[in-house]
Protein backbone atom coordinates (compact mmCIF):
# COMPACT_ATOMS: atom_id res chain seq x y z
CA UNK A 1 0.00 0.00 0.00
CA UNK A 2 1.18 3.68 -1.26
CA UNK A 3 3.15 5.82 2.21
CA UNK A 4 1.11 9.19 2.13
CA UNK A 5 4.06 9.61 5.53
CA UNK A 6 7.28 8.27 5.43
CA UNK A 7 9.52 8.52 8.40
CA UNK A 8 12.90 7.25 8.39
CA UNK A 9 15.61 8.20 11.33
CA UNK A 10 13.92 11.21 12.31
CA UNK A 11 15.84 13.04 14.70
CA UNK A 12 15.67 17.31 16.45
CA UNK A 13 18.08 18.53 18.82
CA UNK A 14 17.67 21.52 20.63
CA UNK A 15 20.54 23.99 22.01
CA UNK A 16 19.73 23.74 25.68
CA UNK A 17 21.56 26.74 27.71
CA UNK A 18 21.81 26.58 31.83
CA UNK A 19 21.62 29.86 33.60
CA UNK A 20 23.12 30.75 36.65
CA UNK A 21 22.22 33.14 39.64
CA UNK A 22 24.89 35.68 40.59
CA UNK A 23 26.30 35.37 44.26
CA UNK A 24 27.03 39.08 45.10
CA UNK A 25 25.40 42.29 44.10
CA UNK A 26 28.18 43.15 42.79
CA UNK A 27 28.18 40.44 40.44
CA UNK A 28 25.10 40.86 39.48
CA UNK A 29 25.05 44.63 38.30
CA UNK A 30 28.32 43.92 36.09
CA UNK A 31 26.41 40.60 34.33
CA UNK A 32 22.78 40.75 34.77
CA UNK A 33 20.79 39.11 36.88
CA UNK A 34 21.54 35.43 35.24
CA UNK A 35 24.68 34.12 33.87
CA UNK A 36 24.36 31.54 31.10
CA UNK A 37 26.65 28.60 31.04
CA UNK A 38 27.74 27.02 27.73
CA UNK A 39 24.99 25.27 25.41
CA UNK A 40 24.39 21.35 25.86
CA UNK A 41 22.39 19.52 23.12
CA UNK A 42 19.11 18.06 23.88
CA UNK A 43 17.85 15.60 21.44
CA UNK A 44 13.82 15.90 21.55
CA UNK A 45 13.89 13.21 18.89
CA UNK A 46 16.22 10.41 17.70
CA UNK A 47 16.05 7.68 15.51
CA UNK A 48 12.43 7.98 14.66
CA UNK A 49 11.23 5.57 11.97
CA UNK A 50 7.84 4.97 10.88
CA UNK A 51 5.25 5.11 7.80
CA UNK A 52 1.29 5.95 7.47
CA UNK A 53 -0.29 4.60 4.62
CA UNK A 54 -3.39 5.74 2.34
CA UNK A 55 -6.39 5.37 4.42
CA UNK A 56 -4.36 4.26 8.11
CA UNK A 57 -4.38 5.87 11.01
CA UNK A 58 -1.53 5.85 13.58
CA UNK A 59 -1.78 6.50 17.25
CA UNK A 60 0.85 8.52 18.68
CA UNK A 61 1.54 7.71 22.69
CA UNK A 62 4.03 8.75 25.36
CA UNK A 63 4.32 10.63 28.87
CA UNK A 64 4.88 14.73 28.88
CA UNK A 65 8.11 15.14 27.34
CA UNK A 66 8.18 12.05 25.69
CA UNK A 67 8.50 13.75 21.78
CA UNK A 68 5.08 13.50 20.61
CA UNK A 69 4.46 17.11 19.94
CA UNK A 70 7.87 17.87 18.46
CA UNK A 71 7.38 14.89 16.03
CA UNK A 72 3.76 16.39 14.88
CA UNK A 73 5.78 19.79 14.30
CA UNK A 74 8.05 17.99 11.86
CA UNK A 75 5.49 16.49 10.18
CA UNK A 76 3.40 19.84 10.22
CA UNK A 77 6.48 21.46 8.40
CA UNK A 78 6.62 23.96 11.69
CA UNK A 79 10.05 22.72 12.60
CA UNK A 80 12.89 21.26 10.51
CA UNK A 81 14.50 17.77 11.66
CA UNK A 82 18.44 18.25 12.09
CA UNK A 83 18.45 14.30 10.71
CA UNK A 84 16.62 11.99 8.98
CA UNK A 85 14.39 11.49 5.85
CA UNK A 86 10.84 13.09 6.17
CA UNK A 87 8.25 12.45 3.28
CA UNK A 88 4.57 13.88 3.26
CA UNK A 89 2.78 12.94 0.24
CA UNK A 90 0.05 16.04 -0.32
CA UNK A 91 -1.64 18.32 1.21
CA UNK A 92 -1.71 18.70 5.42
CA UNK A 93 -3.77 19.82 7.31
CA UNK A 94 -2.26 20.25 11.07
CA UNK A 95 -4.49 20.68 14.28
CA UNK A 96 -1.35 21.38 16.17
CA UNK A 97 -2.22 23.60 19.36
CA UNK A 98 -5.34 25.21 19.71
CA UNK A 99 -4.92 28.89 19.08
CA UNK A 100 -4.75 26.55 15.77
CA UNK A 101 -2.27 30.11 14.05
CA UNK A 102 -5.84 32.05 14.27
CA UNK A 103 -4.84 35.73 14.33
CA UNK A 104 -7.15 36.79 17.83
CA UNK A 105 -7.69 40.37 16.61
CA UNK A 106 -9.31 39.05 12.73
CA UNK A 107 -12.56 38.00 12.86
CA UNK A 108 -13.68 34.62 12.37
CA UNK A 109 -14.90 34.86 8.84
CA UNK A 110 -11.32 36.03 8.05
CA UNK A 111 -9.34 33.29 10.27
CA UNK A 112 -11.24 30.84 7.84
CA UNK A 113 -10.05 32.55 4.80
CA UNK A 114 -6.75 32.88 6.11
CA UNK A 115 -6.46 29.80 7.26
CA UNK A 116 -8.08 28.12 4.17
CA UNK A 117 -5.87 30.00 1.98
CA UNK A 118 -3.05 29.23 4.02
CA UNK A 119 -3.85 25.62 4.15
CA UNK A 120 -3.60 25.50 -0.30
CA UNK A 121 -7.20 26.24 -1.08
CA UNK A 122 -8.29 29.02 -3.70
CA UNK A 123 -10.02 31.85 -2.52
CA UNK A 124 -13.12 31.03 -4.48
CA UNK A 125 -13.23 28.01 -3.20
CA UNK A 126 -12.98 28.88 0.29
CA UNK A 127 -16.20 31.41 -0.46
CA UNK A 128 -17.92 28.01 -1.97
CA UNK A 129 -16.97 25.92 1.16
CA UNK A 130 -17.20 29.01 3.48
CA UNK A 131 -21.46 28.14 4.83
CA UNK A 132 -20.34 24.50 5.05
CA UNK A 133 -17.27 25.16 7.62
CA UNK A 134 -19.46 27.66 9.92
CA UNK A 135 -22.02 25.61 9.73
CA UNK A 136 -19.87 22.22 10.42
CA UNK A 137 -18.32 24.27 13.50
CA UNK A 138 -21.50 25.55 15.32
CA UNK A 139 -20.32 29.29 14.95
CA UNK A 140 -23.19 30.67 12.80
CA UNK A 141 -24.23 33.42 15.14
CA UNK A 142 -20.29 34.33 16.12
CA UNK A 143 -18.32 33.92 12.79
CA UNK A 144 -18.01 37.80 12.63
CA UNK A 145 -17.07 38.70 16.09
CA UNK A 146 -12.83 38.55 16.89
CA UNK A 147 -11.15 35.23 17.65
CA UNK A 148 -9.65 36.30 20.69
CA UNK A 149 -13.29 36.38 22.24
CA UNK A 150 -13.74 33.09 21.66
CA UNK A 151 -13.58 30.16 24.39
CA UNK A 152 -11.37 27.42 23.57
CA UNK A 153 -14.39 25.15 22.97
CA UNK A 154 -15.35 27.77 19.86
CA UNK A 155 -11.11 27.74 18.76
CA UNK A 156 -11.05 24.22 18.66
CA UNK A 157 -14.41 23.82 16.44
CA UNK A 158 -13.55 26.43 13.97
CA UNK A 159 -10.12 25.48 13.63
CA UNK A 160 -11.17 21.39 13.27
CA UNK A 161 -14.15 22.82 10.09
CA UNK A 162 -11.10 24.14 8.42
CA UNK A 163 -9.35 21.38 8.93
CA UNK A 164 -11.47 18.85 7.33
CA UNK A 165 -12.78 21.11 4.84
CA UNK A 166 -9.33 21.77 2.91
CA UNK A 167 -9.49 18.54 1.61
CA UNK A 168 -6.34 17.12 2.89
CA UNK A 169 -4.41 13.95 2.10
CA UNK A 170 -2.74 14.31 5.78
CA UNK A 171 -4.14 14.91 8.95
CA UNK A 172 -2.22 15.53 11.86
CA UNK A 173 -3.94 15.63 15.23
CA UNK A 174 -2.69 17.06 18.32
CA UNK A 175 -5.02 16.11 21.06
CA UNK A 176 -7.06 18.05 19.80
CA UNK A 177 -9.80 16.46 20.32
CA UNK A 178 -9.70 16.55 24.68
CA UNK A 179 -11.54 20.07 24.63
CA UNK A 180 -15.21 20.93 23.78
CA UNK A 181 -18.25 19.35 24.34
CA UNK A 182 -18.99 15.51 23.74
CA UNK A 183 -21.66 16.18 20.99
CA UNK A 184 -19.11 17.77 18.84
CA UNK A 185 -16.62 15.42 19.59
CA UNK A 186 -18.55 12.83 18.25
CA UNK A 187 -18.99 14.35 15.33
CA UNK A 188 -15.26 15.12 15.01
CA UNK A 189 -14.49 11.45 15.45
CA UNK A 190 -17.27 11.08 12.81
CA UNK A 191 -15.99 12.87 10.58
CA UNK A 192 -12.11 11.73 10.64
CA UNK A 193 -13.47 8.32 10.41
CA UNK A 194 -15.23 8.72 7.18
CA UNK A 195 -12.23 11.15 6.06
CA UNK A 196 -9.80 7.61 6.71
CA UNK A 197 -12.41 5.72 4.79
CA UNK A 198 -12.19 7.83 1.54
CA UNK A 199 -8.05 7.78 2.08
CA UNK A 200 -6.75 10.19 3.98
CA UNK A 201 -4.11 9.26 5.95
CA UNK A 202 -3.89 10.45 9.89
CA UNK A 203 -1.86 10.59 12.68
CA UNK A 204 -3.43 10.91 15.88
CA UNK A 205 -1.72 12.24 19.30
CA UNK A 206 -3.37 11.10 22.66
CA UNK A 207 -2.98 9.87 25.61
CA UNK A 208 -6.04 8.01 25.60
CA UNK A 209 -4.66 4.58 24.95
CA UNK A 210 -8.76 3.30 24.79
CA UNK A 211 -9.38 5.41 22.14
CA UNK A 212 -6.10 4.68 20.28
CA UNK A 213 -7.21 1.10 20.44
CA UNK A 214 -10.61 1.84 19.35
CA UNK A 215 -9.64 4.27 16.12
CA UNK A 216 -5.71 3.38 14.83
CA UNK A 217 -4.80 0.52 12.79
CA UNK A 218 -1.63 1.10 14.07
CA UNK A 219 0.19 3.27 17.52
CA UNK A 220 3.81 4.55 17.83
CA UNK A 221 5.21 4.78 21.41
CA UNK A 222 7.75 7.18 22.02
CA UNK A 223 9.86 7.35 25.23
CA UNK A 224 12.45 9.74 25.56
CA UNK A 225 12.56 10.83 22.29
CA UNK A 226 13.06 7.27 21.14
CA UNK A 227 10.42 4.43 19.65
CA UNK A 228 9.76 2.04 22.69
CA UNK A 229 6.77 -0.28 19.99
CA UNK A 230 5.34 0.02 16.91
CA UNK A 231 2.75 -1.98 15.58
CA UNK A 232 -0.57 -3.54 16.23
CA UNK A 233 -2.30 -0.69 18.63
CA UNK A 234 -3.79 -3.39 21.24
CA UNK A 235 -0.15 -4.80 21.64
CA UNK A 236 1.47 -1.48 21.79
CA UNK A 237 -0.58 0.16 24.27
CA UNK A 238 -0.21 -3.18 26.37
CA UNK A 239 3.32 -2.55 26.75
CA UNK A 240 2.85 1.07 27.32
CA UNK A 241 0.64 0.63 30.20
CA UNK A 242 3.09 -1.73 31.74
CA UNK A 243 5.44 0.86 31.26
CA UNK A 244 3.13 2.95 33.59
CA UNK A 245 2.49 0.48 35.95
CA UNK A 246 5.84 -0.22 36.83
CA UNK A 247 6.34 3.61 36.78
CA UNK A 248 4.21 3.69 39.32
CA UNK A 249 5.45 0.83 41.30
CA UNK A 250 8.81 2.29 41.84
CA UNK A 251 7.22 5.39 43.11
CA UNK A 252 4.73 3.89 45.60
CA UNK A 253 5.32 4.61 48.97
CA UNK A 254 5.63 1.49 51.55
CA UNK A 255 2.78 1.68 54.34
CA UNK A 256 1.67 -0.10 56.50
CA UNK A 257 -1.66 -2.65 55.51
CA UNK A 258 -4.89 -0.47 56.35
CA UNK A 259 -8.04 -1.90 55.94
CA UNK A 260 -11.06 -1.35 53.99
CA UNK A 261 -14.80 -0.80 56.17
CA UNK A 262 -15.53 -4.67 54.41
CA UNK A 263 -12.41 -5.74 56.01
CA UNK A 264 -10.29 -6.31 52.93
CA UNK A 265 -6.91 -5.21 53.45
CA UNK A 266 -4.90 -2.91 51.49
CA UNK A 267 -1.61 -4.09 50.94
CA UNK A 268 1.43 -1.73 49.01
CA UNK A 269 1.99 -3.11 45.38
CA UNK A 270 -0.42 -5.44 45.91
CA UNK A 271 -3.52 -4.26 45.76
CA UNK A 272 -3.13 -0.57 46.15
CA UNK A 273 -0.54 1.96 44.08
CA UNK A 274 0.60 5.18 43.93
CA UNK A 275 2.62 8.03 44.77
CA UNK A 276 -0.06 8.79 47.41
CA UNK A 277 -0.76 12.64 46.25
CA UNK A 278 -3.62 12.13 46.10
CA UNK A 279 -5.22 9.16 48.50
CA UNK A 280 -8.41 7.79 48.25
CA UNK A 281 -10.00 7.81 51.57
CA UNK A 282 -13.05 5.90 51.05
CA UNK A 283 -15.27 4.37 48.10
CA UNK A 284 -18.82 3.39 49.36
CA UNK A 285 -21.84 1.53 47.22
CA UNK A 286 -24.96 3.60 47.92
CA UNK A 287 -27.86 2.67 48.99
CA UNK A 288 -26.39 -0.46 49.68
CA UNK A 289 -23.45 -2.95 48.55
CA UNK A 290 -26.01 -5.73 48.26
CA UNK A 291 -27.99 -5.29 45.19
CA UNK A 292 -30.91 -6.67 43.06
CA UNK A 293 -30.55 -6.55 39.23
CA UNK A 294 -31.96 -3.66 37.72
CA UNK A 295 -31.56 -0.80 40.89
CA UNK A 296 -29.71 2.08 40.84
CA UNK A 297 -26.08 2.52 42.01
CA UNK A 298 -24.56 5.38 43.04
CA UNK A 299 -20.83 5.03 43.99
CA UNK A 300 -18.64 7.54 46.50
CA UNK A 301 -14.87 8.16 46.00
CA UNK A 302 -13.61 10.13 49.23
CA UNK A 303 -10.13 11.62 48.32
CA UNK A 304 -7.77 13.86 50.69
CA UNK A 305 -5.18 15.83 48.97
CA UNK A 306 -2.56 17.03 51.28
CA UNK A 307 0.02 17.85 48.31
CA UNK A 308 -2.45 20.12 46.94
CA UNK A 309 -2.80 18.54 43.41
CA UNK A 310 -4.74 20.75 41.20
CA UNK A 311 -6.26 18.44 39.36
CA UNK A 312 -6.50 14.24 37.93
CA UNK A 313 -8.54 12.26 36.27
CA UNK A 314 -10.27 9.41 38.11
CA UNK A 315 -11.66 5.70 37.24
CA UNK A 316 -13.86 2.97 37.91
CA UNK A 317 -14.77 -0.47 37.02
CA UNK A 318 -16.71 -3.16 38.31
CA UNK A 319 -15.72 -7.09 37.76
CA UNK A 320 -15.94 -10.36 38.43
CA UNK A 321 -14.37 -12.56 40.62
CA UNK A 322 -12.92 -13.93 37.81
CA UNK A 323 -11.27 -10.41 36.59
CA UNK A 324 -13.62 -10.07 33.96
CA UNK A 325 -14.43 -6.42 33.66
CA UNK A 326 -18.45 -5.97 33.28
CA UNK A 327 -17.62 -1.81 33.49
CA UNK A 328 -14.57 0.20 32.92
CA UNK A 329 -15.07 4.20 32.41
CA UNK A 330 -13.17 7.16 33.38
CA UNK A 331 -13.98 10.52 34.33
CA UNK A 332 -12.33 11.77 30.99
CA UNK A 333 -14.70 9.57 29.06
CA UNK A 334 -17.71 11.37 30.06
CA UNK A 335 -17.00 14.55 30.84
CA UNK A 336 -13.40 14.97 28.23
CA UNK A 337 -11.48 17.11 31.19
CA UNK A 338 -9.69 16.69 34.64
CA UNK A 339 -10.97 16.80 37.86
CA UNK A 340 -10.66 19.92 39.59
CA UNK A 341 -9.75 18.90 42.96
CA UNK A 342 -10.16 20.11 46.38
CA UNK A 343 -8.09 19.34 49.78
CA UNK A 344 -10.28 17.05 50.50
CA UNK A 345 -13.80 15.63 48.09
CA UNK A 346 -15.97 13.01 47.69
CA UNK A 347 -16.76 12.67 43.61
CA UNK A 348 -19.78 10.12 42.43
CA UNK A 349 -20.52 7.91 39.80
CA UNK A 350 -24.67 7.61 39.24
CA UNK A 351 -25.27 4.36 37.17
CA UNK A 352 -28.76 5.29 36.59
CA UNK A 353 -29.90 0.97 36.42
CA UNK A 354 -27.33 -2.20 36.89
CA UNK A 355 -28.24 -4.52 34.60
CA UNK A 356 -26.15 -7.29 35.18
CA UNK A 357 -27.13 -11.28 36.40
CA UNK A 358 -27.10 -12.29 39.92
CA UNK A 359 -22.99 -12.83 41.45
CA UNK A 360 -20.68 -11.37 43.71
CA UNK A 361 -18.26 -8.40 42.05
CA UNK A 362 -15.80 -6.10 42.89
CA UNK A 363 -15.35 -2.37 42.58
CA UNK A 364 -11.83 -1.21 41.19
CA UNK A 365 -10.92 2.45 41.41
CA UNK A 366 -8.10 4.96 40.84
CA UNK A 367 -6.64 8.58 41.05
CA UNK A 368 -4.40 9.32 38.12
CA UNK A 369 -2.00 12.20 37.05
CA UNK A 370 -3.81 14.57 35.06
CA UNK A 371 -1.88 13.24 31.78
CA UNK A 372 -2.39 9.46 33.02
CA UNK A 373 1.46 9.24 33.22
CA UNK A 374 1.11 7.42 36.86
CA UNK A 375 -1.54 6.63 39.62
CA UNK A 376 -1.59 8.99 42.79
CA UNK A 377 -3.76 5.93 44.48
CA UNK A 378 -5.33 2.93 42.96
CA UNK A 379 -7.21 0.37 44.81
CA UNK A 380 -8.17 -3.22 43.50
CA UNK A 381 -10.63 -6.13 44.12
CA UNK A 382 -10.83 -4.28 47.94
CA UNK A 383 -14.75 -3.13 47.69
CA UNK A 384 -17.16 -5.76 47.47
CA UNK A 385 -20.78 -6.02 46.10
CA UNK A 386 -23.17 -8.63 45.76
CA UNK A 387 -26.12 -9.05 43.01
CA UNK A 388 -29.18 -10.67 43.60
CA UNK A 389 -31.77 -11.14 40.07
CA UNK A 390 -35.16 -12.63 39.98
CA UNK A 391 -33.98 -13.94 36.58
CA UNK A 392 -31.96 -16.49 35.38
CA UNK A 393 -29.73 -16.08 32.86
CA UNK A 394 -26.83 -17.86 31.34
CA UNK A 395 -25.18 -14.69 30.35
CA UNK A 396 -24.02 -11.14 32.60
CA UNK A 397 -26.12 -8.85 30.64
CA UNK A 398 -30.27 -8.54 32.56
CA UNK A 399 -31.87 -5.93 31.15
CA UNK A 400 -35.77 -5.37 31.26
CA UNK A 401 -37.26 -7.67 29.19
CA UNK A 402 -40.38 -9.83 28.25
CA UNK A 403 -41.41 -12.52 26.36
CA UNK A 404 -44.63 -12.55 23.80
CA UNK A 405 -46.23 -14.76 21.86
CA UNK A 406 -47.37 -13.47 18.15
CA UNK A 407 -49.51 -15.14 16.17
CA UNK A 408 -51.20 -14.89 12.58
CA UNK A 409 -54.78 -15.39 14.23
CA UNK A 410 -54.68 -12.42 16.36
CA UNK A 411 -53.45 -8.40 15.70
CA UNK A 412 -52.28 -8.31 19.51
CA UNK A 413 -49.33 -9.97 20.99
CA UNK A 414 -50.03 -12.61 23.77
CA UNK A 415 -47.41 -11.57 27.11
CA UNK A 416 -45.85 -14.85 28.15
CA UNK A 417 -44.14 -13.31 31.12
Amino acid sequence: MESAVFVENLGKRFNRYHAKKPTTLMEAALSGLRQVKPIEDFWALKGVSFEVAVGEMVGVIGHNGAGKSTLLQLLGKVAHPTEGKLTMRGRVGALLDLSAGFHGDLTGRENVFVTAIVAGLPRCEVARRFDRIVEFAELEGFIDNPVRTYSTGMMMRLAFSVAVHTDPNILLVDEFLSVGDISFQTKCLTRITQMKAQGCAIVLVSHDIDQVKRLCDRALWLKKGTVRAYGEPNAVTDQYATDMMAKTQRITPNLPETTTRSGIPLRTNDNRFGSLKVEIVDVRALPSDLLTTGDPLCIEIDYKNEHRVDSANFSLSIHGLDGQKYLDVTTSDLTHTVVLLERSGTLRLLIDRLDIAAGDYFIDVGIYEKEWSYAYDSHSQAYPISVQSRYVSQGILVPPMRWESVSSLSEQPQRLL
